[in-house]
């Protein structure tokens, strides 16, 4: 089993940034595939990032590429979301996601791949 819990959401201004945490326990998630999803208030959840177990191969939502940042500390067992560049359009719950087995390029922005889900964080981009 896997907990996942998420730090780092805030209110912060257009054109700000945050870096959400996603410390992980309960047993090694070296060999998962990991991901953030978002959710805003009306809105299906929708991929924003994953990454491999190596931290080698990243995927991002077109809506986010070039702005925001996956990266993971195996060691420290956690998940990262570096987000540059914050429009009002990106307020959402942001939820951490991890994978018990290995997840392919093609599925890694289809939340059924993951096993694990963290309790989110809210960000707020004021405009």
């Amino acid at each position: 089993q896997v907990q996942l819990v998420e730090s780092g959401g805030g209110l912060v201004q257009a054109g700000g940034s945050l870096r959400l945490s996603c410390a992980a326990s309960g047993r090694t998630f070296r060999y998962s595939t990991m991901g953030w999803f978002r959710q805003a208030p009306g809105k299906e959840r929708e991929f924003v990032s994953a990454i491999n177990w190596s931290g080698g191969s990243t995927y991002y939502a077109d809506s986010v590429k070039g702005r925001f940042t996956i990266s993971r500390d195996n060691a420290k067992n956690t998940l990262y979301l570096q987000m540059n560049s914050l429009k009002p359009e990106d307020t959402a719950v942001y939820s951490c996601a991890a994978s018990r087995a290995v997840v392919g390029s093609s599925l890694a922005g289809d939340e059924r791949e993951y096993d694990y889900w963290g309790q989110g964080t809210q960000v707020t981009v004021s405009s």
